[in-house]
C-alpha cells in the first residue's frame, strides 16, 4: 500500500465530499485564471482544469470559474495561504487554503489546531519534512504493462514510478507535471487520481489510539472547511484509513 493508500479507499472518501469538493475545484480554477483564461498559455490553469476533470467537475463549471477568474463574470477575490503546524503526536501538517476572509480562515485552523491537540506554526517549521512533486496515479489493470507505462512517463520527464498493490504511482517535477500528464492521457491509461502536493519526506506514526482518533477528526474538520483546499501530513498513511 502506497503513501496514498487504495484507490478505492480515495474514491470512497472522495464521493463522499464530492459537492463540497466541486466548490473548492472551482476556487481554484478561479484565483489560476486571474493570470490569463487560455490554459495552453497559463501552466497553474491547466493543472486546476486537470485536477477538476479528474475528479468529475462539469465543463459548465469549470467554464464559469474560468470566466470569474479573467474578470468576464463577476466574483469573490480569494487569497492563497498555506499554513504549517503540529497535530496530536507532534504529526508535521501543510494546510492550503483559498480564502476572502483571511482573519477567518487564519483564526479557524488555529483554534481547530488547538482543539484537537495541535499547534499552528511559523512558516517553515514543517515545510522542511516535505517535497513538492507532482502525482499522478494509474490504477492496475490485467493489460497495462509495467514497463511501458514506466517508458511512457520517463520519456516525458517523469522523475520516478512507485508501484503499489492496485496502482502505478508517477512522481514527477511540477515544472514537468503537465507534460507527464498529457504523455499519460496521450497514451490511452486512465487517470484516478492527479495533482501537485506535498509529500512527506520523513514519515511520523503515532502509536496511542487516543493521538490517532484526534488526528483523524482533526483532518475531517478541516477539510470540511469550505476555505481549506488540501490538508498534507507526514503520517504514515496506514494510520489513517
Amino acid at each position: 500500500m502506497g503513501r496514498h493508500g487504495t484507490i478505492a479507499g480515495r474514491k470512497s472518501a472522495q464521493d463522499a465530499k464530492r459537492s463540497a469538493n466541486f466548490t473548492k475545484y472551482a476556487r481554484v480554477i478561479t484565483v489560476a485564471a486571474k493570470a490569463g483564461g487560455d490554459p495552453e498559455y497559463n501552466a497553474s490553469l491547466r493543472v486546476a482544469i486537470d485536477k477538476a476533470k479528474t475528479n468529475g467537475l462539469p465543463n459548465e463549471n469549470i467554464n464559469r470559474a474560468i470566466k470569474k477568474g479573467t474578470g468576464e463574470l463577476s466574483g469573490e477575490t480569494y487569497e492563497e495561504l498555506v499554513f504549517e503546524g503540529y497535530g496530536p503526536a507532534g504529526v508535521a501538517i501543510i494546510i492550503e487554503a483559498l480564502t476572502d476572509n483571511k482573519n477567518r480562515t487564519t483564526s479557524f485552523v488555529r483554534s481547530t489546531l488547538d482543539k484537537y491537540g495541535g499547534n499552528l506554526g511559523t512558516t517553515g517549521c514543517v515545510s522542511y519534512m516535505f517535497a513538492r512533486k507532482g502525482t499522478i496515479i494509474i490504477e492496475k489493470k490485467d493489460d497495462i504493462d509495467e514497463d511501458e507505462v514506466l517508458m511512457v512517463t520517463l520519456d516525458a520527464g517523469a522523475d520516478d514510478m512507485i508501484v503499489n498493490d492496485d496502482s502505478f504511482e508517477i512522481l514527477t517535477d511540477p515544472l514537468v507535471y503537465h507534460d507527464v500528464h498529457k504523455a499519460v492521457a496521450d497514451a490511452g491509461y486512465e487517470i484516478a487520481e492527479a495533482d501537485i502536493e506535498y509529500l512527506p519526506s520523513m514519515e511520523s506514526k503515532p502509536s496511542e489510539e487516543h493521538d490517532i482518533v484526534k488526528l483523524k477528526k482533526l483532518i475531517d474538520i478541516l477539510e470540511e472547511n469550505d476555505d481549506v483546499q488540501k490538508v498534507y501530513t507526514n503520517c504514515d498513511s496506514s494510520v489513517l484509513e
